[in-house]
């Protein structure tokens, strides 16, 4: 027998009440959701004993995993990480003020910033990433790796239709 979780209690009730509803989709994303809010905070505790949130850590592994030590200009970080720019800056604000990052002229373009981590930001990230990326494996642990594989290509499929669909509005 399958061991039940908090949405088949909430996809029941509904059948209860609403017999006329398809309740698939519920199902599916109840979980997606309620399993993201769970990473979230276990991620947040992770990158906390670090000395930044979860929001700071996105702005440094964006410009660690670029590649590039000439860094990136603030439009760029701010459309990777789909925040307005009122955001980004109150983050670079944040990371600059804590030594993580620098922003300088473009050398390319007078009128433009470029963000860099610094050294100390680098190392920052790369240890917060190891750190996070162990706390993921952790909550997969009990999952088989072909599971766990199998549930990677069926949520690619899952993002690229959500995706598809979500454009077409």
């Amino acid at each position: 027998m399958r061991k039940r979780d908090g949405v088949d209690a909430i996809v029941e009730q509904w059948a209860v009440e609403r017999p006329d509803l398809e309740t698939p989709a519920m199902a599916v994303f109840g979980r997606i959701y309620r399993a993201a809010r769970l990473v979230a905070d276990v991620q947040e505790r992770c990158y906390g004993r670090f000395g930044i949130t979860r929001a700071d850590f996105d702005v440094l592994a964006t410009l660690r995993r670029a590649g590039t030590p000439d860094g990136m200009s603030p439009g760029r970080l701010t459309d990777a990480l789909m925040l307005s720019s009122g955001g980004m800056t109150s983050r670079l604000d944040r990371l600059e003020r804590a030594g993580h990052l620098v922003r300088s002229p473009d050398p390319a373009d007078r009128r433009a910033l470029v963000v860099r981590l610094t050294d100390s930001g680098r190392a920052l990230i790369d240890e917060a990433v190891g750190a996070g990326l162990a706390e993921q494996q952790r909550l997969l642990a009990d999952l088989p790796a072909a599971q766990v594989r199998r549930l990677e290509d069926d949520l690619r499929d899952l993002l690229l239709s959500v995706e598809h669909r979500a454009a077409e509005q």
